[in-house]
């Protein structure tokens, strides 16, 4: 079982605070995103794919006031958007908060985390309309929206639906357009280091870095602006 990094997660009180924090912060503008009717929330994307992260992308997204959710209400919404103390940190600025990573196997990368004692949630089909067509996945997400280890373990993706041939055809790193941002590296310190390497060890993700420390994820990224850092600071 292999997994790998799909993109970076930042979160925004609202989606035009994002789009200029993006220009401020890392020089660019996100491209285009899409709406999540699911879980009410929306996004704009920005491309930072390497040789060594080949699907990367950035992600920032923010709650759509204007989405009536089709989730069920006992549901949160995904990466802790409802949580008090995160809404309270991404209202003074976006925040890292969060990866996902790729799989071809979610299911069996989902019992391998609960194998470990680590409760990932359950798998949910999801989708969204792009200029390319309808792009579908599927996703961990706990019903209780939490992202477990203060963010730093990932939710796991599997893009297409069951049985496609070519599930990374409509992958959203394909209609992005080189942006000038490029992750080198992302890493992690974390009080339960040695349970969380456990866990990443068990999916088979490789090439992130973890240390004992406080929570924190920091992803390196080259810009316009020069070597940015992201941190998420334990929100």
């Amino acid at each position: 079982m292999t997994c790998r990094i799909d993109h970076l997660v930042v979160v925004a009180q609202t989606l035009d605070q994002g789009v200029l924090w993006c220009e401020a912060t890392l020089g660019v503008e996100p491209g285009a995103g899409g709406e999540h009717a699911r879980y009410g929330t929306h996004n704009r994307l920005l491309k930072i794919a390497t040789p060594a992260h080949p699907l990367a992308y950035l992600e920032i997204i923010a709650i759509d006031p204007q989405a009536a959710r089709v989730a069920p209400p006992a549901h949160k919404r995904w990466f802790d958007m409802d949580d008090a103390a995160l809404q309270a940190a991404v209202a003074m600025q976006p925040r890292l908060v969060h990866f996902v990573a790729n799989t071809d196997d979610i299911l069996g990368a989902c019992a391998a985390l609960q194998a470990q004692g680590v409760e990932r949630g359950p798998v949910v089909a999801a989708s969204r309309h792009s200029r390319r067509g309808l792009l579908q996945w599927r996703i961990s997400v706990r019903d209780d929206g939490h992202r477990l280890f203060d963010g730093a373990l990932p939710s796991l993706i599997e893009w297409g639906k069951p049985g496609d041939a070519e599930p990374l055809r409509l992958h959203p790193r394909n209609s992005l357009p080189r942006s000038g941002v490029s992750l080198q590296g992302l890493s992690v310190t974390h009080p339960e280091a040695g349970r969380l390497q456990a866990a990443y060890a068990a999916i088979g993700l490789d090439g992130v870095k973890v240390q004992a420390g406080a929570a924190n994820l920091v992803a390196t990224l080259r810009t316009p602006k020069g070597e940015i850092r992201l941190e998420s600071l334990g929100v």
